[in-house]
């Protein structure tokens, strides 16, 4: 049996798929011990075809275990990544997007952590930011995980960044962002709900702070280590500006870029992810900066996206199923709220 599963769920990847691939294959973890499985979301440029060489090149035994899975259905990142969690039972697990590229010690790296403390649930590597087909470089910082203030906002640590000696300390982190998660396949199991280990309601955004939000209300740790390394073409997420309004301006603009239909849904997502999941202490502890934050919002929102405020039919419609998701995740928790409240900047 091999040792972990490298997962990756792809829609449409062709600019990219031959980088990440080609990354899996340099891996210095004896290949006899991974195992590679790819889910297709309905792709309709030359992903498949890039895929299926990608198959024919390890089938001498480069890589004994490679599953290759063509879906008509677009089950989205996180709903494709459970549907791969069928197709092995190893104890550690990638969930690898198309837009990274992996180390050659990142397999054997992660592994050492998750080896050596059974209470890590997931490990968070440092990514930094490149683009597809130009030299990678270890200059400027895509993310080092989730990190979550008192008014409930949620940024990437590091982000736009240039590296340096803040970054180089392992530590205990809120969540692992969703580009390149490293879980403990026992940490993922331990967390359905309804039986789904992703949100399939969140579909297609915020899958990723929800995962990690219930990890550790169930005991598990996230931690950060920066020898375990990636590059993750975020595409319209690059810029860094310093200052309130150039920093407000930068903000504006970047949102400009996402598609309407995502910033509906890390509208509603985000609210959803925090009714499912936050303590009530710790709502009420926090309830100034989170009423002044969503006072910001909605005035942003009204200015600039009034579009979004069309979510609002959904998100209340679906609040009772969230209530009752909610009642499932509390009675299971373990992590008290003094305990996750740590966390919050």
């Amino acid at each position: 049996m091999s040792k972990i599963s490298i997962n990756l769920v792809v829609l449409n990847g062709d600019k990219y798929i031959e980088y990440c691939l080609n990354s899996i294959l340099k891996q210095s973890f004896p290949h006899e011990q991974i195992q590679i499985n790819i889910l297709d979301n309905g792709s309709t440029d030359n992903t498949r075809l890039l895929i299926h060489d990608f198959k024919n090149k390890t089938s001498n035994d480069i890589f004994p275990k490679v599953n290759f899975i063509m879906s008509d259905v677009n089950f989205g990142m996180w709903g494709g990544q459970e549907k791969l969690l069928k197709y092995s039972s190893d104890e550690y697990v990638v969930f690898l997007s198309v837009d990274v590229m992996l180390d050659k010690d990142f397999i054997s790296r992660a592994i050492a952590i998750l080896d050596a403390d059974s209470h890590i649930g997931a490990v968070q590597a440092k990514i930094y930011q490149y683009t597809a087909g130009e030299p990678l470089t270890k200059q400027i910082i895509d993310t080092c995980g989730f990190e979550i203030y008192r008014n409930r906002r949620i940024g990437n640590i590091g982000h736009g960044s240039p590296d340096g000696e803040q970054f180089n300390q392992a530590s205990e982190i809120f969540g692992v962002e969703g580009a390149v998660p490293i879980f403990r396949r026992q940490a993922l199991e331990s967390i359905r709900v309804m039986g789904e280990i992703a949100d399939h309601d969140l579909f297609w955004y915020g899958e990723d702070l929800d995962v990690a939000w219930r990890l550790h209300l169930a005991g598990w740790k996230q931690i950060y280590e920066p020898s375990i390394i990636a590059w993750h073409d975020r595409g319209t997420t690059k810029s860094h500006t310093h200052g309130s309004w150039l920093k407000y301006i930068s903000h504006v603009h970047i949102r400009q870029q996402l598609s309407i239909k995502k910033r509906r849904l890390e509208w509603r997502n985000a609210r959803w992810t925090r009714i499912k999941n936050d303590y009530i202490i710790n709502i009420l502890k926090d309830l100034p900066y989170i009423l002044w934050r969503e006072t910001e919002v909605l005035g942003y929102t009204i200015l600039f996206e009034p579009i979004v405020l069309k979510e609002i039919p959904k998100f209340l419609r679906f609040l009772p199923k969230m209530l009752r998701k909610r009642r499932a995740i509390l009675v299971r928790a373990v992590t008290t709220p003094q305990s996750i409240h740590k966390f919050f900047k």
